[in-house]
């Protein structure tokens, strides 16, 4: 067997601290605390699609003619708005 590294694990001891923790290169993570956030117009966004998803959108459903398709009134219209509020909370609340 050779020294060489064929793909396994390779021990290197200059990877590793003083105190016998991980070295990998990469900064310490920030606290939440530590970073300036702020209610912003991502948050405002948030705002807009919860009161789209919670308000506008049921009272649409409940306003659709009743001679329209079940299948679309019931189970894809309020898709939608799920989604769209899915997709928006991840977008405003994930910051770089």
């Amino acid at each position: 067997m050779s020294s060489s590294d064929d793909g396994g694990y390779v021990h290197d001891p200059s990877a590793f601290d003083d105190d016998g923790s991980r070295d990998d290169g990469a900064d310490e993570p920030l606290h939440p605390d530590a970073v300036d956030r702020e209610f912003d117009w991502r948050g405002w966004v948030l705002v807009g699609v919860i009161v789209f998803a919670f308000i506008i959108s049921p009272a649409a459903i409940m306003l659709w003619p009743p001679g329209v398709n079940y299948l679309l009134a019931l189970i894809i219209l309020p898709l939608f708005p799920a989604v769209l509020l899915a997709v928006t909370a991840v977008w405003a609340t994930t910051r770089p």
